[in-house]
């Protein structure tokens, strides 16, 4: 036995009986031992986020970004509540521009953008001083197509029987997809869409159809008619004549695309950049100059609401289609269609300004 154990050796035993008992207490004082800083959580922690709504309440825009506010507080560090705030205006312009102008950058503002923004961007729209480019985004809730529909008094039922008789239909605003797909469809597809626009809202188009101002629709997401009509869709009050998107949804496997009516491949170019941003249809974005690691966070705290069984469960109880995108994949589809190519955009742009 070594020299410090001798029996007569009273401070060698006092000093390894010490040792025993911080050794007993270490695991617990390890434990109370504060966590290391996390400064995202630190920032969030205590605030309240604004989510931007660019349409009017009640919509499918209004409906989904209030479900997202309502849970993805959860999932960002510091746990901060998020507060939705309508701001329509320009159809999506005003509330773009007040993100990229006047909201601060730091991650404390979300926005529900409308989809046709980086189109309306890349063909030099008027009032432009946002850049999706330079926008964070931070995910999508879905990649539904558009589509354009008419009503059933109508006797519509095909986007054949538009290309033999004139079909009214309405859209918000003058800059949006509800404009732009008849408008280029009439042009490169032959069809005799009439398009009355400057209603306030997606619902204002609705309540024109019920009352026979006008016929049809000049665009609406597929989500949003199941998550808001159903009941027009079961009971055939409308009937879908085209989609907009890069492939048929299964649900809509006998509706063609607005790509198919192409008749060379210049017109399909052209249809295909007017289609190509439902790929982003319902996305959330947030400032420039937000600092990364508050977009990282912001980011995969959006793909843990997407799974939140919660947050599922009350997406499914509203008939609201879920097919979520990440923030990543959401930006590189923004940047395709910002940096499409000048030839494509000016004739889509003539076209569409005819």
């Amino acid at each position: 036995m070594g020299p410090c154990f001798r029996r007569d050796d009273s401070k060698c035993l006092s000093l390894l009986a010490c040792l025993l008992t911080i050794s007993a207490l270490l695991p617990s004082l390890l434990a109370a031992a504060p966590a290391a800083a996390d400064p995202v959580a630190d920032f969030y922690r205590g605030k309240s986020l604004t989510m931007i709504i660019a349409t009017s309440p009640g919509g499918d825009y209004d409906i989904r970004a209030r479900l997202v506010a309502r849970h993805m507080g959860r999932h960002i560090p510091g746990e901060p509540t998020i507060i939705a705030r309508n701001m329509p205006g320009a159809v999506g312009l005003q509330a773009a521009n007040y993100l990229a102008v006047q909201a601060p950058r730091d991650g404390t503002v979300l926005h529900a953008i409308m989809q046709a923004m980086s189109a309306y961007q890349a063909m030099g729209g008027s009032n432009v001083e946002y850049d999706t480019r330079k926008l964070f985004w931070i995910g999508n809730t879905t990649n539904s197509p558009n589509v354009v529909n008419s009503w059933y008094t109508t006797g519509i039922k095909t986007i054949q029987d538009v290309m033999e008789r004139e079909l009214v239909v309405g859209a918000p605003g003058t800059n949006t997809t509800s404009v732009y797909y008849p408008r280029i469809m009439n042009a490169l597809a032959g069809t005799k869409f009439k398009i009355v626009t400057g209603y306030p809202g997606g619902n204002d188009v609705n309540l024109a159809m019920e009352r026979g101002e006008v016929g049809g629709r000049g665009s609406n997401s597929w989500a949003s008619w199941k998550a808001t009509h159903l009941d027009w869709i079961t009971q055939k009050k409308i009937y879908i004549l085209v989609q907009v998107a890069l492939k048929r949804n299964q649900e809509l496997a006998d509706v063609p695309l607005m790509t198919e009516l192409a008749k060379n491949d210049d017109d399909r170019k052209v249809l295909a950049f007017v289609s190509v941003d439902t790929e982003i249809t319902r996305a959330i974005v947030t400032t420039p100059d937000t600092p990364p690691e508050r977009v990282e966070a912001l980011r995969r705290a959006f793909d843990a609401t997407m799974r939140d069984p919660l947050f599922r469960a009350e997406a499914e109880k509203a008939g609201m289609d879920i097919n979520p995108s990440t923030g990543e994949e959401a930006q590189r589809v923004a940047d395709f269609i910002a940096d499409t190519p000048s030839p494509v955009v000016t004739r889509a742009k003539a076209l569409l300004e005819n």
